[in-house]
């Protein structure tokens, strides 16, 4: 009798491929592997669950912003596409037949991500028609749900005292403006006279302005320089620069030191401006209101659908945090919650393997996931009937979406590809991609692609990662 075992082709082929067949599928991609990077990528077929292609599928690295589509799917599982975040103004004391809140006005923040000035000024329009022309008390503005939250990554650290950008803004279930301060830069009325300098929500001033920027003649350039600084006195714009004479007004958005309190100041001038006096002021508190407070004034904010929208396509990490906080169910929630929220989320998804989230944003570098898990998480929101839509309008398409570096590659790859990127550049590169592409014969898939630097490759870009995965899912796409 032989000895001789009969293996099926298939298994018998895979046995005489070489090791560097793991990149089968990603061809360009692969040689990222050959530089030194270390990369987790994974494509297939959804109707199938055919593999197109995989390097280390089930290897753990950094995602970096597209942590956020976890943090999407968990939140829409949580609450449902149409979810609003309430914000009101209450007090417990009295309202006279004068329209005086015999006491304090309370803004009881609800958590939502994408509170605006334009939402305050609703609330205090709202309470100006209710009758209210006083408060005798102050304005307390209440982030009993989160914040002050604790920061754990560097910029956010460092950004309590002074930030020369937006996108480390703090956290607290009572910001507003995506805790940061936005000021508008217009020329001054000839050259060599300071530029005028005005908050971007009110006539007065809400946020400290250190104005440095001069008038330059016609056609000059302009070139501005901004830092956000913590003073005794509260939060200052520090602005530097020029301004051409003829140039249209600039916005520059800094983060603020404390956005409870940033809320406070804002409100207080929505207030005033309403025709509303407060007599002793602003302050901020952690309690929650007592349970005798009246609702006076309350605006519910965007569906959660188009929060989910400008949190992905933006890749909002204030947005982004502020959610995942809102997931957990006691008061008073840190990041490290958070994330465990949407690792518990994750649990009920059957081999998506192991998972580290430490916020909901993708700026804690420790995130962990790989190629393989990320699909897992893809393919599940694709089955979810009810909830794929809004899920999957929250990611980009290369041919019409609103990051320009996204748009690369051919045709087939601009107009077949939805995705979701993410960067780091400290303490390691990163480069991610994850999404969805529709095949040629309008077959669905999914793919990720997680690129990590080591501290012998600390440089990497866009055109790195995107330009060979734009070849490869290109073939993939065409083929089927």
């Amino acid at each position: 009798m032989s000895r001789w075992l009969v293996l099926p082709l298939g298994l018998l082929l895979g046995l005489l491929l070489p090791l560097g067949a793991a990149g089968a599928g990603f061809p360009e991609l692969e040689r990222m592997v050959e530089r030194g990077f270390l990369v987790s990528a994974e494509a297939k077929l959804l109707d199938t669950g055919e593999v197109l292609g995989a390097i280390d599928p089930q290897r753990q690295l950094s995602p970096a912003s597209v942590t956020k589509a976890y943090l999407a799917a968990a939140a829409l599982d949580r609450w449902g596409p149409q979810h609003r975040f309430t914000t009101r103004l209450a007090s417990d004391a009295e309202l006279n037949g004068s329209g005086v809140v015999a006491g304090d006005l309370i803004l009881e923040g609800g958590g939502d991500p994408a509170l605006t000035t334009e939402d305050l000024w609703r609330l205090a329009q709202r309470l100006h028609q209710r009758g209210v022309r006083e408060v005798e008390g102050r304005l307390v503005v209440s982030q009993w749900r989160f914040g002050p939250v604790e920061c754990i990554t560097t910029d956010r650290c460092q950004a309590r005292t002074r930030t020369a950008n937006a996108y480390s803004a703090l956290l607290s279930s009572a910001g507003v403006n995506y805790g940061s301060w936005c000021v508008s830069v217009a020329p001054g009325a000839a050259a060599g006279q300071p530029a005028q300098i005005t908050s971007c929500d009110s006539q007065t001033t809400i946020v400290g302005i250190d104005n440095q920027v001069e008038t330059q003649p016609p056609n000059s350039g302009t070139e501005l320089n901004a830092e956000r600084v913590t003073r005794d006195d509260g939060d200052v714009m520090v602005l530097r620069g020029q301004i051409s004479l003829n140039a249209s007004p600039r916005e520059v958005y800094r983060a603020s030191s404390d956005p409870a309190q940033q809320t406070a100041r804002t409100m207080t001038a929505m207030l005033e401006q309403a025709g509303i006096a407060v007599r002793q002021g602003y302050t901020t508190s952690v309690e929650e209101p007592p349970a005798a407070a009246r609702t006076l004034a309350a605006v519910d904010g965007k569906p959660l659908q188009e929060l989910l929208l400008r949190t992905m396509n933006y890749s909002n990490n204030f947005m982004a945090d502020v959610l995942a906080l809102n997931l957990v169910d006691t008061p008073r929630s840190s990041l490290l919650q958070a994330g465990d929220a949407i690792e518990h989320y994750v649990a009920g998804m059957p081999d998506h393997g192991p998972l580290i989230m430490l916020s909901g944003s993708g700026l804690t570098t420790e995130n962990r996931t790989s190629a393989h898990g990320s699909n897992i998480l893809l393919e599940s929101m694709f089955h979810r009937t009810a909830l794929f839509p809004s899920f999957v309008a929250s990611f980009q398409s290369p041919a019409n979406g609103v990051s320009r570096f996204i748009q690369r590659g051919s045709s087939t790859f601009q107009n077949h590809v939805m995705l979701k990127t993410g960067t780091l550049n400290q303490p390691i590169a990163v480069r991610s991609v994850s999404g969805y592409f529709r095949t040629l014969s309008g077959r669905w898939g999914v793919f990720t692609v997680l690129v990590n630097g080591t501290a012998t490759t600390p440089w990497l870009n866009w055109a790195q990662v995107l330009d060979p995965l734009a070849e490869d899912l290109e073939r993939m796409i065409e083929a089927h």
